[in-house]
């Protein structure tokens, strides 16, 4: 008698919008995740695709519509049992989320109504200022081709042409990008890099929409960040270094992360961007970009996380998924640098350096999805540790305890030599001032950047090593041992010696140490041919440096 007087339970539309919140069962077609953001739910592409349109368009929807196939509320399912607890409905709030010319769907429990949302930010990429900047950086940028072959000198005449083309396609979410080239480089330890090459069109879009994206996420980044931001550059990072061991800060945490452009996980960093980005279609492009295949030695390769190295977007990427390491690192109240993925903490005992940096690689692992390169890192004092190039030595003056003064590594001496050489080699066919006018752009970007630096006597030592490897050069160059003869007589040797030295059996090189040619080919001599020792260059960047006490300004008190 009472299951007879039992009715039917009458089951909920779980699809019907109602007030601030909507009920959508477990199997249904969206879910959100920790960081607001919304993922496909189901098997295993739940952290994969990010921001589907298809698992936006059962949730927006106006007031009082339902979803095809589904009744409306009160209507009565025969035969239909009470769901199983795990298949019960989930009560999820309804996130900010834009949709193209069209309305957000009201939410009935607010007072305050949400407003239609234009997309504003792809509006602002494809502004023609904006694509003009980022025409002119992508073509000064340089850089080679990708897989379709255009070079950045045709960039621009494509782009007049094609440029209507290209705005209809992004606002109608028709673009599609192609695949990255992928070109492994060789690095100082004999192992390669690989660095994706995307073709100049998209790199012109990504340009354009780093400009757009870069003032949105700018305001909010630590002040500790050095790496690619507007106003901000190594030199500022190894002086902030300096400033904190010269404070006591001297134990200092050194990590090294784990190949970073190739291991970042795309869900997560599309959950930060959805916090400042709201446009659908620019989320959609990121979105295309990243997942965008490489093709490696003439096949392709699907990418499911990291970031393309060599993407003009990789730099705003990388420091927004970093961003979170800083706002921990400040949580905690710690003194740290950070250039990109390079970052540093210092602490003033050895035991707080162990502590912080056992939390700091729990948070990497668990938090940002980072592995770090155990052999790389560690615990160091300022003589053994190296930043951006730099070198912390003792100052070794009396009075001067615990002060440092800046060196080179040498990982960078060994760089600078590898490009001098490559410069100056005897098979090069060149004439003497195009060599001489391509060592000095390399000597004079060098030392721009290690202006300030104890280098003077190590700077002694390349510019005689250059000098030699010029002589060999035009030693080189004259051939024949009849040629050599007479430009010997030219340079003020006497006919005996002329004839000797023009028929030795000697090598280039030992000739070019020999008197034989730095008695002739002298300093004089090869700067007339516009040569300049980097010595030069550096008292000419460090003018503070090399001059007497006495000039200098005296500071009086009244």
């Amino acid at each position: 008698m009472k299951e007879a007087q039992r009715q039917t339970p009458v089951p909920r539309n779980t699809n019907r919008i109602r007030g601030t919140n909507i009920r959508v069962s477990k199997h249904s077609i969206a879910k959100p995740t920790t960081t607001g953001c919304w993922c496909r739910y189901g098997g295993d592409r739940r952290k994969e695709e990010v921001f589907t349109e298809g698992g936006l368009r059962s949730l927006y929807r106006h007031s009082g519509e339902v979803s095809r196939g589904h009744s409306t509320a009160g209507n009565e399912l025969p035969g239909k049992q009470r769901p199983h607890k795990a298949e019960r409905t989930e009560r999820l709030v309804v996130p900010d989320y834009p949709r193209t010319g069209t309305a957000i769907a009201r939410i009935k429990g607010n007072r305050n109504r949400i407003k239609p949302t234009i997309q504003t930010m792809i509006v602002q990429v494809l502004q023609p200022k904006n694509l003009q900047r980022a025409l002119q950086q992508v073509v000064a940028n340089g850089g080679s081709a990708g897989v379709d072959g255009m070079p950045t000198t045709a960039l621009k005449a494509y782009v007049s042409q094609h440029q209507e083309t290209l705005r209809q396609k992004m606002l109608r979410n028709e673009y599609l990008p192609q695949p990255i080239l992928g070109v492994e480089i060789p690095k100082t330890n004999g192992k390669s890099r690989l660095l994706g090459i995307p073709c100049v069109v998209d790199r012109l879009l990504q340009q354009a929409v780093a400009q757009t994206m870069m003032p949105h996420f700018e305001v909010e980044f630590s002040r500790h960040s050095y790496g690619f931001r507007p106003q901000k550059n190594a030199r500022q990072a190894v002086g902030k270094a300096m400033d904190n061991i010269h404070s006591g800060y001297q134990h200092i945490v050194d990590i090294d992360l784990k190949n970073f452009f190739d291991e970042v996980n795309h869900c997560l960093l599309m959950n930060l961007i959805y916090r400042k980005v709201k446009c659908a279609t620019t989320l959609r492009l990121i979105r295309k970009w990243l997942r965008a295949p490489i093709q490696i030695k003439g096949q392709l390769h699907k990418r499911r996380k990291g970031v393309p190295q060599g993407s003009p977007l990789s730099p705003l990427l990388s420091n927004i998924l970093l961003h979170e390491l800083d706002k921990e690192l400040e949580r905690r109240g710690l003194r740290f640098v950070r250039y990109a993925d390079d970052f540093s903490i210092y602490t003033k005992s050895k035991a707080e350096a162990r502590r912080v940096g056992n939390a700091v690689y729990l948070f990497l692992r668990d938090k940002l999805q980072l592995p770090i390169h155990r052999a790389k890192s560690g615990l160091r004092k300022p003589v053994q540790f190296e930043l951006l190039g730099f070198r912390f030595v003792p100052t070794y003056q009396k009075g001067d305890k615990g002060k440092y003064q800046l060196t080179v590594s040498d990982k960078a001496w060994m760089k600078l030599k590898q490009s001098l050489k490559w410069e100056t080699r005897k098979t090069q066919p060149q004439k003497l001032s195009e060599r001489i006018a391509k060592i000095k752009a390399i000597q004079r970007g060098w030392l721009n950047y290690f202006r300030g630096a104890s280098i003077q006597g190590k700077l002694r030592d390349i510019d005689g090593w250059v000098r030699n490897r010029l002589r060999y050069c035009i030693w080189h160059d004259w051939k024949k041992p009849e040629r050599k003869r007479k430009n010997l007589l030219r340079l003020g040797v006497d006919r005996h010696h002329a004839y000797a030295w023009s028929r030795t059996r000697k090598g280039g090189w030992c000739i070019a140490q020999s008197p034989i040619l730095s008695t002739t080919i002298t300093l004089e001599r090869l700067r007339k041919r516009g040569y300049v020792s980097m010595l030069e260059m550096y008292d000419e960047l460090n003018p503070l440096l090399n001059e007497p006490p006495y000039t200098r300004p005296v500071r009086t008190v009244v």
